[in-house]
Order: C-alpha cells, then sequence, then structure tokens
C-alpha cells in the first residue's frame, strides 16, 4: 500500500493516522494536537476527518465495561 500525504503543510501521511487511530486517537481535535494536521491552510480537513473516521471504522471493537465480581 503507497503512503498518501493527508497534510501537505505538516507532512502528515494515511499511515499515521490510521496508526494514531490503532494507538487511540478517537477525535479529529485529537488528532490535530498531535500532528498538527488541518492547522495551517485547512486545505486537508476533509481528506483527514475521512481518513480519522475510516481508521476509527476499522478498529476492533473493545468492551466498555467490565462484569460485575461477587
Amino acid at each position: 500500500m503507497r503512503t498518501m500525504y493527508i497534510c501537505m503543510c505538516n507532512a502528515v501521511t494515511d499511515h499515521a493516522i490510521r496508526r494514531l487511530a490503532a494507538e487511540g486517537v478517537d477525535t479529529f481535535a485529537e488528532l490535530q494536537t498531535r500532528t498538527g494536521c488541518s492547522d495551517c491552510c485547512g486545505a486537508c480537513e476533509p481528506e483527514a476527518r475521512q481518513c480519522l473516521r475510516e481508521a476509527l471504522e476499522a478498529r476492533p471493537a473493545v468492551l466498555t465495561f467490565l462484569p460485575a465480581t461477587a
């Protein structure tokens, strides 16, 4: 799979966005904080949001509760 630059201003790739999503980044605001993506000209925001959305949808489901113990 070829790497594609999503944010040219901050050199953020689609691979970086998918990796960060796998590491727990859940929101676009978190992505911006970690990468600077879409902080300059903003032209990449729609593509970056889409890439993050797809990465989050592909992430395996995690249990969000613990069973009660006796």
